[in-house]
């Protein structure tokens, strides 16, 4: 089954997943019990000299004590992760960030948090994830922070989250022609099944996000290609924004791609 996403693009999150996991069954009497102690602090950036800013700030994600696996009694899985602008004198959370927005499925993976720049404008790119469901399915928010100088604060420029295993993804381009841009692959939710692809890239002056492609994928879900999504529709999506012409040696992904060739118009390496 395909499921939906729900994308936002500005300075609100959407209030719930549109597809949510498939929740696991409660923990028997077997579970391993929740651990205590203090959250940890798992990244620390600081934002201060990067974004120019008017007054200190630090990007801060802990991560609480363990909890009980949902999926395997007797087992422990990460805790649950929170996000927050600080400030470095005081250390206080003065802006907590945008999370998973379902109460079960919130956020206890970090999988990114780092500093970078669409053209001279620096961005925060975050990336959370829920534990996994009992089915493989998991909710999973990417997100950019821009700063406003004017305001003195962070505000979301970019948001997507998704709720499913069915390899969608988003990706921010650092190098090459569609840098600063941030590509995203959904899957469609009726045959042929596919993705729907969609290039974004910040509007002039740096208000938010906006794409500037979407279109359905040649990629078919489960057709075997080993390539993700964005790689296999690079020269669809350069094609399409006048990048790249047929003839032209193949954008290749960034890992070994010993026998690039187009099947259908989607790139494979073998």
């Amino acid at each position: 089954m395909i499921g939906r996403v729900t994308v936002v693009i500005g300075l609100a999150l959407a209030a719930s997943v549109w597809a949510a996991p498939l929740r696991a069954e409660a923990p028997s009497s077997g579970a391993a019990p929740a651990q205590a102690g203090p959250p940890a602090v798992i990244s620390s950036l600081d934002l201060t000299g990067p974004f120019a800013t008017r007054t200190p700030w630090r990007f801060v994600a802990t991560q609480g004590p363990k909890v009980p696996d949902p999926n395997f009694d007797g087992e422990t899985a990460p805790g649950a992760v929170s996000l927050c602008l600080a400030r470095p004198s005081g250390g206080a959370c003065v802006a907590p960030l945008p999370n998973l927005t379902d109460a079960y499925w919130n956020a206890h993976n970090l999988d990114d948090a780092r500093i970078v720049r669409a053209g001279a404008t620096p961005l925060l790119w975050l990336r959370t994830s829920s534990l996994p469901g009992a089915n493989g399915d998991q909710a999973v928010l990417y997100q950019l922070l821009a700063y406003r100088r004017a305001a003195d604060r962070f505000e979301p420029v970019y948001a997507l989250q998704t709720g499913r295993n069915n390899n969608q993804d988003a990706r921010f381009v650092t190098r090459g022609p569609l840098a600063g841009a941030v590509i995203s692959a959904e899957p469609t939710p009726n045959a042929p099944f596919g993705f729907w692809v969609t290039v974004s890239r910040l509007s002039p002056g740096g208000g938010a996000f906006r794409p500037v492609l979407r279109y359905r994928s040649a990629t078919r879900y489960g057709d075997g290609n080993p390539l993700a999504v964005i790689d296999s529709e690079m020269p669809n999506i350069l094609q399409r924004l006048g990048l790249w012409l047929p003839g032209q040696p193949l954008p290749l992904p960034a890992g070994p791609c010993p026998k690039p060739r187009l099947v259908k118009g989607a790139l494979w390496c073998g």
